[in-house]
């Protein structure tokens, strides 16, 4: 508790000594309360720009605060210019550890000095992010690679930080009155998971091994291949990528770089990690994104620093996808529908009134491009709408809502014009049909293949062990001949659906595939 303390009171000193409350109150305090602050802290310094102010008070509370400004970086349509500019810096411009202390890590998780085990180390970080930095070297068969290292003293930094956000979870479940159905502790606790499984470089390699292959075909995204003979979990080292930060828009230009394509792409890449693979880089910011420049990959986007990723079950994606569908055909009876069956809203919300309410948050943003759409207010209704229906909160999507958002700041600083809707309406449309249509039940037949040829030629034996308890059973095997029988008549009715009705339901499927197709052209 002692430390929780300590840890509560530096955050109060952090936000006075660099004039945080200045921040905040700028718009509500008046004049005369203004200067009475200003006089009973009057040692402190307030001289410079308010974003640099906040940006330096983050990088002094810790790789959270840091995090969140990352997020607050990308959304310049909620945030001030000015300080929007200034907390970009936070994507990969964190002040760097001392190079001994990344080297003596080096050595401790690799059993070796860099000097032994690259042909050239460079001791300067090319980037310093919240969690580690980055140092280039070459290895000895002339491969150039990036190094990542981890900050020392992360974990029990994140621990404190964390500590005291479950803290001020408690306290918004007890005193407000939206506080249990937002699940603040459950939400904290997701973040707590997923910020401790970034401290493990390991788990990013292997998250970073998996995006590379499950894009190996793609011509729209690159990702690093590591070199597992130099990872630990707290050094890692990967293929070094050459690109320019996606934010340096005006260089991507200068390089020829179709910025209207550039933005489409991200938003295929976004989807089909969340709706095909079920597994997506859940931390887009644009200090984690390259724009390669070589002739032959002009355009093509490389991902970095894959600590946190986010997955999705199959309902997760059926049920996101039924509701991206439905807006985009602006059946907001669906989306209503949806949110009822999944359990997400009350089972006695009356539909029309929920398909009412959505309507009037969304039907003001279609057909607009982003520049004209001010997603900080429908986010703003759509809260409303979410507490007015007592609709809860699910923390497994916390992740894929702040990559929304990371998303939507990316396209906006890419392409303005870019109609968010459209570009990603024939992406949902084919994987729907790719879903319930006769590829995916075929897909469906072949992963459950392996379950058929086990049970098939148990069924000989299955039926006379059923035929023999039931002309002569004993005492204690009438359980055991009821789960018998039961597992016979299962195993029957799946032999019987392979057998006589797989040929019916491809051909039903071919007739929905035509009707969905007919229905998306018609509407």
């Amino acid at each position: 508790m002692t430390l929780k303390l300590f840890r509560l009171f530096k955050i109060i000193r952090v936000a006075i000594r660099y004039g945080l409350d200045d921040i905040a109150m700028e718009e509500l305090a008046t004049p005369r309360l203004a200067k009475l602050i200003d006089k009973l802290l009057f040692w402190r310094d307030l001289s410079a720009p308010r974003g640099v102010r906040l940006r330096k008070a983050l990088e002094d509370l810790g790789p959270i605060f840091v995090k969140f400004g990352q997020v607050l970086s990308t959304r310049r349509d909620l945030m001030p210019l000015d300080i929007a500019i200034e907390l970009a810096l936070l994507q990969d411009r964190v002040p760097p550890f001392d190079s001994d202390l990344a080297i003596a890590q080096i050595q401790r998780s690799l059993g070796a000095h860099p000097d032994q085990l690259f042909a050239s180390f460079e001791r300067t970080p090319v980037a310093s992010a919240s969690i580690a930095q980055v140092h280039f070297a070459t290895l000895h068969n002339g491969t150039e690679v990036a190094v990542k290292v981890l900050r020392p003293g992360m974990k029990k930094s994140i621990d404190d930080d964390v500590a005291l956000m479950h803290i001020a979870a408690s306290w918004v479940e007890r005193l407000w009155a939206d506080g249990k159905r937002l699940k603040p502790r459950e939400v904290i606790a997701e973040f707590d998971k997923y910020l401790h499984d970034e401290l493990d470089l390991m788990r990013e390699a292997a998250n970073g091994s998996q995006l590379r292959r499950n894009f190996a075909k793609s011509d729209l995204l690159a990702v690093p291949e590591m070199h597992w003979d130099y990872c630990s979990d707290s050094v890692i080292v990967m293929e070094r990528m050459r690109g320019i930060p996606i934010s340096q828009t005006e260089r991507l230009i200068e390089a020829g770089v179709d910025m209207k394509k550039l933005s489409r792409d991200g938003v295929e890449i976004f989807f089909t990690q969340v709706f095909r693979d079920g597994f997506f880089h859940a931390d887009m910011h644009p200090g984690n994104i390259l724009v390669s420049l070589e002739p032959e990959t002009l355009g093509r986007y490389i991902a970095l620093d894959f600590g946190i990723v986010g997955t999705l079950t199959d309902f997760d994606k059926d049920y996101l996808a039924q509701n991206f569908l439905a807006f985009f055909q602006r059946d907001y009876k669906r989306v209503a529908e949806a949110h009822i069956e999944s359990g997400w809203a009350p089972k006695d919300t009356r539909v029309d009134e929920l398909e009412s309410a959505v309507r009037a948050c969304c039907e003001p943003i279609f057909d607009r491009p982003l520049r004209d759409i001010s997603f900080g207010q429908v986010l703003l209704r759509l809260f409303q709408t979410s507490r007015r229906f007592n609709i809860e909160v699910q923390p497994q999507l916390v992740l894929l809502q702040k990559t929304l958002l990371n998303i939507e700041g990316l396209g906006r600083q890419l392409d303005p014009d870019l109609d968010l809707w459209q570009t990603a309406k024939p992406f949902l449309e084919r994987w729907m049909v790719e879903q319930v249509g006769w590829r995916g039940i075929l897909a469906h037949l072949k992963d459950e293949a392996p379950r058929y040829s086990k049970i098939l030629p148990q069924l000989p034996r299955l039926a006379h062990q059923a035929l023999t308890l039931a002309t002569k059973p004993r005492d204690g095997e009438f359980e055991l001949m009821r789960a018998l029988l039961a597992e016979q008549q299962r195993t029957n009715r799946i032999l019987s659906f392979v057998l006589y009705f797989g040929g019916g339901m491809i051909g039903g499927a071919l007739l929905l595939q035509m009707i969905l197709r007919w229905y998306y052209h018609a509407y």
